[in-house]
């Protein structure tokens, strides 16, 4: 199989990169259309056949309803993980090990401080005040 994709258009030929994703699929990178054909894009209404970027930390097929982030689907982090093993996920490409978790935990839980000023302004809301209203 080549790893280039070919168009013809007015007689010449474009060769583009074909590129594999994380889940073995696969796309024509055009990212230099324009400048190798003086000014020819592409159309795609809907954007059903068209990927924004490169991602090694999502994965989404929304034809297939599959989210994943770093190899797990969504289904299973929200099953089995909180926000800061998610979080972990995200930023350092693995979940984290028990003590990797409560150091984490305990860095984050240092840094979450809510300033004096921001709490002023929320205490001025009643108690029974809708969230959105905060917002």
């Amino acid at each position: 199989m080549s790893d280039k994709a070919t168009l013809e258009f007015n007689g010449k030929k474009y060769e583009f990169p074909v590129i594999t994703g994380s889940e073995n699929e696969q796309a024509i990178d055009i990212s230099s259309l324009r400048g190798v054909t003086n000014g020819l894009i592409t159309i795609d209404p809907g954007y059903k056949n068209t990927g924004s970027c490169t991602s090694e930390i999502t994965f989404l097929d929304g034809e297939e309803g599959i989210l994943r982030y770093r190899g797990y689907s969504i289904e299973e982090l929200a099953d089995k993980a909180d926000f800061l093993e998610v979080a972990f996920l995200l930023i350092f490409g693995k979940l984290p090990t028990s003590t990797e978790l409560s150091r984490f935990h305990a860095d984050i839980k240092a840094q979450a401080h809510v300033d004096e000023d921001v709490k002023k302004i929320l205490d001025g809301f009643p108690k029974s005040a809708h969230p959105m209203g905060f917002l």
